[in-house]
């Protein structure tokens, strides 16, 4: 424990924070509400500067987690890499909303040992024993992603929406799966488990390919980490927050980030 503390009080901030990375992480289903008894969904996962368009790098798909509407974790079918994009199939049998996460998270650590400069990446409780006790220039960070979106087959429902405590996520008041154009939505982000207040949320809509406007809202959520949007238009939206905290006493610096995709219908 007190090689911890040693180390986490020598820790600086990162030079760059994740809401400014030029690249947005997304996950895209072919469709987010389905009739009958048994559907199948695809995905692509990638990350590009404009959502939904696979051009830049393939999403590592390592975290990923499918909630049934039971709370059941479930897998993917047909998983597939290719250079711009990640692919799989998600066979629904269950009535009822299915939650489709990746996920990733740990920490990062950065220092210097006989003049080499090292790297480490694993769990925070591993960390002391991980770390040399001469390491210097020690730079390190707790991170956490999220990259989710929902769908659902029948009538949806809110099982599998249950908050996990780690991280940014999005806590749906109006269930993603019930949006439609023209008519407010709200959602509550919350922090590791606790309301996320005064944190910006970027919303934007997909088909910038075929428009001039990139047609992103920004919002910023309340004391109890909520905020509302009114949908502009029928699409599939990304939604985006980003959480980074600077290093403080034993606290280590912090850098969590949501990507959420939900479709709005006319």
């Amino acid at each position: 424990m007190k090689k911890s503390l040693a180390l986490i009080a020598a820790l600086a901030v990162l030079a760059v924070p994740m809401a400014a990375q030029a690249h947005r992480q997304w996950l895209a289903p072919t469709a987010t509400v389905l009739s009958g008894t048994d559907a199948w969904v695809g995905f692509d996962g990638g990350s590009s500067n404009g959502v939904f368009i696979p051009d830049h790098n393939a999403m590592n798909l390592d975290g990923l987690v499918i909630t049934a509407p039971d709370g059941s974790r479930v897998q993917d079918e047909n998983r597939a890499r290719s250079r711009y994009r990640s692919t799989f199939d998600l066979h629904m049998t269950q009535q009822g909303t299915y939650r489709v996460a990746n996920t990733s998270g740990g920490v990062m650590v950065s220092y210097k040992q006989g003049g080499e400069q090292k790297r480490w990446r694993g769990a925070e409780s591993d960390m002391a024993a991980n770390i040399p006790a001469d390491a210097t220039e020690v730079v390190a960070a707790r991170s956490n992603n999220r990259t989710e979106t929902f769908v659902t087959l029948g009538e949806p429902t809110t099982t599998a929406l249950a908050p996990t405590g780690q991280g940014i996520e999005l806590a749906p008041v109006t269930h993603p799966n019930d949006l439609v154009a023209g008519e407010p939505a709200t959602f509550k982000f919350l922090r590791d488990g606790q309301p996320a207040a005064d944190l910006e949320v970027t919303i934007a809509r997909g088909g910038t390919r075929y428009r001039d406007n990139p047609e992103e809202i920004t919002v910023k959520t309340g004391a109890d980490g909520s905020f509302t949007v009114t949908w502009p238009e029928p699409g599939m939206y990304w939604i985006n927050a980003a959480v980074r905290t600077p290093a403080a006493g034993d606290r280590l610096a912090y850098n969590a980030q949501y990507n959420g995709a939900v479709e709005v219908l006319p």
